[in-house]
């Protein structure tokens, strides 16, 4: 299996060259480029089609967030990963909606950072503890009293599966809560996001949890 291919975008060259310095010395990473606005990371997103993006939130000539939607319009299969300063509510759940697939804190020490990375490629959420509460308490607040039913859209066993995601587990979590192989897991979230038409775990929970198809407990 080859490297996964990242693209740093951040409008500060020192914060991108330590970035780039700690992700090259684990062994299944590559920076393959640098964006120091909105307006680069839109263009080297498709030039250098990354499997991994990591962008700030504020970037001069077009920001993160508008750069995120442009990036997810266009066919580009990067997963998506905010490291931002700031934990504003408006931040956090536009750049979820335009498909963000994690969102971390600028505090994280640098292997919390390259844990993410692996976690956003193999599809995973990830949601800076912060983070993961704002988005707890907004939905059980908009969700409270509305039936948890994704209709026909999704089995049963998928229902199952988007639940214990929406909990935050993983797939060997899951597999283990639901006496599964961690493939028949993988299986069964690859067809979530096919029915969903998303492209991250974080996409999916969020739409779920937005049209009450599943609950926080």
């Amino acid at each position: 299996m080859g490297k996964i291919r990242v693209l740093l975008a951040d409008d500060h060259i020192l914060v991108r060259e330590n970035i780039r310095r700690f992700l090259e010395e684990d062994p299944g990473l590559v920076v393959v480029g640098e964006a120091g606005d909105g307006e680069q990371l839109i263009k080297l997103t498709k030039k250098l089609n990354p499997d991994v993006i990591i962008a700030d939130v504020a970037m001069p000539k077009i920001n993160g967030i508008e750069a995120i939607r442009q990036i997810k319009r266009t066919d580009s299969s990067a997963a998506i990963l905010v490291l931002s300063a700031y934990d504003f509510d408006q931040y956090i759940f536009t750049l979820l909606d335009a498909g963000a697939a994690g969102y971390l804190l600028k505090d994280i020490c640098s292997q919390e950072l390259v844990n993410a990375i692996y976690a956003i490629h193999r599809g995973d959420s990830v949601l800076h503890p912060t983070v993961a509460r704002k988005v707890m308490q907004r939905f059980r607040s908009s969700n409270r009293g509305q039936e948890y039913k994704a209709f026909n859209l999704l089995t049963d066993r998928e229902m199952d599966v988007l639940g214990l995601a929406a909990q935050g587990k993983n797939n060997k979590e899951i597999a283990d809560d639901l006496s599964l192989s961690i493939r028949t897991v993988e299986s069964h979230i690859a067809r979530i996001f096919n029915k969903l038409g998303v492209g991250s775990r974080t996409e999916a929970v969020i739409l779920a949890l937005k049209k009450g198809w599943v609950g926080l407990e």
